[in-house]
């Protein structure tokens, strides 16, 4: 079973996100798990989306508290001792964040990722939505996705800008830095 948090500001897409890359599992027959946690629904509040997948039925239905993947679509959510103190050994940590490796050098004992998602989405006309841009990142850096079912995931749950989410994730794929 994989484990995946997304952390993200309201408005920026964690919940659709979590739940697109879901339908992607499901696509690729297998079986997705996908709860949010939030307060007051309002921009810019933090959110938390999770994931689970698995070839078999998940009946497991708490907290994930040690995900194998965190996902943060804001960079200064990022807290190191979190990451340190949850995530499992050999994790993926994928950040939306310019593409420097000057910052989270305490964090490239993970898998490391970075993309300037917010700029992807900007530039395809999707504004601080970054939800598809950040998926094209995750396809990229777990290596478990493909683009195709992706895209096909996009094309199923967006109801607007179809085609702009799917530059923006086709973007994101080719701009993610891999640090570690």
């Amino acid at each position: 079973m994989t484990e995946i948090k997304f952390n993200g500001r309201g408005g920026q897409g964690a919940v659709i996100a979590a739940q697109i890359l879901a339908k992607v599992f499901f696509f690729m027959g297998m079986y997705p798990q996908c709860f949010s946690v939030f307060g007051g629904e309002r921009r810019g509040a933090p959110v938390a989306s999770f994931l689970r997948v698995d070839e078999k039925k998940i009946f497991l239905k708490c907290e994930i508290r040690r995900p194998d993947h965190v996902i943060y679509m804001a960079p200064d959510l990022v807290d190191e001792g979190e990451i340190e103190a949850t995530l499992k050994p050999n994790g993926l940590v994928l950040i939306n964040n310019a593409l420097t490796t000057n910052e989270f050098t305490g964090l490239k004992k993970f898998h490391l990722a970075l993309v300037d998602a917010l700029s992807v989405a900007e530039e395809a006309g999707l504004g601080s939505t970054i939800n598809t841009a950040i998926l094209g990142a995750y396809a990229r850096a777990a290596q478990t996705v493909s683009m195709e079912h992706l895209e096909a995931a996009i094309r199923d749950t967006v109801p607007a800008k179809i085609e702009e989410n799917i530059v923006a994730a086709r973007r994101a794929y080719e701009l993610t830095r891999l640090v570690s």
